[in-house]
């Protein structure tokens, strides 16, 4: 039986930040702290510094025999090999093996997914998902990422990168993704920048229309000045939450037909939109649906903090590895 007071360390790296933090089996996190991941070209200097930012923590806490395991969530993460592959917002290029090398610094077993998979393992534990075997996690922030649980397993494909939803053609032939060049992908168009890009586009085809938003320089035109703007119920960016609710709710439809969930879970600071943009959503996902699948799935926020999820996403895969074991 597990001890009460085993512990685990979630890591979520970012391109950014990298945050940590003890997690124990209430999802409880103690001894947070983060540092700055591009600081350090070289990936053995990076787990250096992790580890020397981890040690006074777990010494805090009563020692490494107390630690279960090392989770981490990172961009392109391979949950089968413990690599990060070829990821495109990371300064170390091509594959590296960073669950061996953590494990190698730590002396800790370490599991490593995509940051998406590590939030839908965390919502499933700590979260909206509670006691739920099928569901899909929808992150909305910067891009467009996603995490498929199905029969109480994460669903990872034969060579763990299944579940990329956001980069599935909704608009064939429509706006050329920044990053991969596809066209007319859902991250190019549900993403905080896609909302970004939806507003710049509408504004340039409404010339003589009014908006708050041609107060705003264009380059700096982002999700949040367009949040506020229909908030005091500007036109244009009332209209840019439709567009996206119905390209959102259109895909939404798709993937409840693949994989038929019990709750679609949206995560992100793209959901601080509320109704505006979930009333649509709700509509075009209903209206494109079968008759077998309508009016089944629950539509939820994510309980966790936004601060909160990555780190305890990542920390629920050193429990999750364990049951399964």
């Amino acid at each position: 039986m597990e001890s009460p007071l085993e512990y685990a360390i979630g890591i979520d790296v970012g391109g950014t930040t990298t945050k940590f933090g003890i997690v124990n089996h209430r999802g409880e996190i103690s001894n947070r702290g983060d540092i700055i991941t591009n600081q350090h070209t070289d990936i053995n200097k990076f787990i250096d510094q992790l580890y020397d930012e981890l040690r006074p923590a777990i010494k805090e806490i009563g020692g490494d025999e107390l630690i279960k395991g090392i989770g981490v969530g990172a961009p392109n993460g391979n949950y089968y090999n413990g690599n990060i592959e070829y990821a495109p917002n990371l300064h170390w290029k091509g594959v590296i093996p960073l669950a061996k090398l953590i494990t190698n610094k730590f002396n800790k077993p370490c599991t490593l997914t995509n940051d998406a998979n590590a939030a839908a393992v965390g919502e499933m534990m700590y979260g909206a998902a509670r006691g739920m075997h099928d569901f899909i996690m929808i992150t909305l922030g910067t891009g467009v990422g996603s995490g498929i649980i199905a029969n109480g397993q994460l669903i990872l494909g034969h060579d763990g990168f299944a579940g990329e939803l956001g980069h599935t053609i909704i608009r064939p032939g429509g706006r050329q993704h920044w990053g991969t060049g596809m066209k007319g992908s859902l991250e190019t168009y549900a993403s905080a920048t896609g909302i970004a890009i939806t507003a710049k586009e509408m504004l340039d085809e409404r010339i003589n229309e009014k908006s708050i938003l041609r107060v705003i320089p264009h380059k700096k035109i982002d999700s949040k000045a367009v949040f506020e703007a229909a908030a005091k119920g500007d036109k244009i960016a009332k209209e840019v939450f439709k567009f996206t609710g119905q390209i959102l709710g259109e895909a939404l439809a798709n993937f409840v037909m693949f994989s038929s969930p019990e709750a679609i879970i949206l995560f992100g600071g793209v959901i601080k939109a509320g109704k505006m943009l979930m009333n649509p959503v709700k509509k075009h996902m209903e209206k494109n649906l079968l008759p077998i699948f309508q009016n089944k799935v629950k539509l939820l926020f994510s309980e966790l903090k936004e601060s909160d999820a990555a780190i305890l996403g990542a920390s629920a895969l050193v429990w999750e590895i364990k049951q399964e074991g």
